[in-house]
């Protein structure tokens, strides 16, 4: 249980680290060198230990690109770009509500049918964000607005659908393809860096490259790298041997808390009372969407302890 939590403050940190390092880079350009260097370092771990499996066959080129595209390229983009504007708990929070926008796209692009109770709880879990939502800061306001949302917001839940949308396209180049995870994220990562180092040298001021402090961004750069691309990924995988899925989404509700504890300690972000009642309606949400999937691993231990 402790590495669990473990799992979800280190998640919640990577916000704090990226907020930290975007004072002193630009965001596509942050987003871009990280990716780059993270997918070389995973490339040539598996280049010299699986040198086999270091290959692309031509029908899976269009799966790599769209992987690249969306797991890493808009995922971190759209992120980045918001994250600037926003708390890092705020964003951190938004991005929690990946379960319900998991579900949202397994309806629309896998046409799986839902329940009347997760639809309850996927609408109560959209209304739980709204106090969120609606308590917006002057940063934000800075990066303008569209209708009550502001681009920030909107950005960061764009990220939360691509990167959702990413993962079930890692699960085909690692499931259907037969790729290895640590290649498939090798190559979309130094794919996908390369994109936003593009964008950003069509958008950003190069001189010579996008960065007011070499070693603190180069600091909060490895940090992540480290704490995101090499670790918290593969625990996440180690615990799901261990854990539920069901369970692990649950857990991932103390994400947003570790995120605000950090945000307030480390970047002296205030925490507000629309974060607690957002956190609060969310949860019941979320737990009302996952009774359908609990009930029947209760099941057994229910009759086995003889209650009919």
């Amino acid at each position: 249980m402790f590495f669990v939590f473990l799992l979800y403050a280190l998640f919640a940190s990577i916000f704090t680290i990226a907020k930290t390092g975007l004072e002193y880079s630009s965001p596509f350009f942050f987003v871009g060198s990280r990716m780059v260097l993270a997918g070389f370092l995973l490339l040539g771990y598996q280049y010299l230990f699986h040198p086999k499996s270091f290959q692309i066959k031509s029908k899976d080129g269009w799966l790599f690109l769209k992987l690249a595209l969306f797991n890493i390229y808009l995922t971190n983009v759209f992120e980045f770009w918001g994250l600037q504007y926003l708390t890092s708990f705020k964003t951190c929070f938004i991005y929690s509500l990946s379960p319900f926008a998991s579900a949202l796209l397994s309806f629309f692009i896998f046409r799986e049918k839902m329940s009347a109770k997760k639809w309850s709880g996927l609408l109560l879990g959209f209304a739980g964000i709204m106090p969120v939502l609606l308590a917006q800061t002057t940063a934000e306001e800075r990066g303008g607005q569209f209708f009550m949302f502001s681009w920030a917001e909107l950005a960061v839940m764009a990220a939360a659908l691509c990167s959702v949308y990413g993962w079930i396209l890692l699960k085909q180049a690692v499931n259907d393809a037969g790729h290895s995870p640590l290649f498939a994220n090798g190559v979309s990562m130094l794919l996908g860096g390369t994109f936003a180092l593009g964008h950003s040298y069509c958008t950003e001021s190069w001189h010579p490259v996008p960065v007011t402090e070499f070693w603190p961004f180069a600091l909060c750069a490895l940090l992540l790298i480290i704490v995101s691309n090499l670790i918290s990924y593969n625990m996440y995988g180690w615990l799901l041997k261990r854990f539920s899925p069901t369970f692990m989404s649950f857990a991932g509700l103390s994400t947003p808390l570790f995120s605000a504890l950090f945000g307030f300690v480390f970047l002296s972000e205030q925490i507000e009372w629309p974060f607690y009642v957002s956190l609060t309606v969310v949860s019941f949400g979320l737990l009302l969407f996952y009774q359908e999937e609990l009930a029947p691993k209760l099941l057994p231990k229910t009759k086995a302890s003889g209650i009919s």
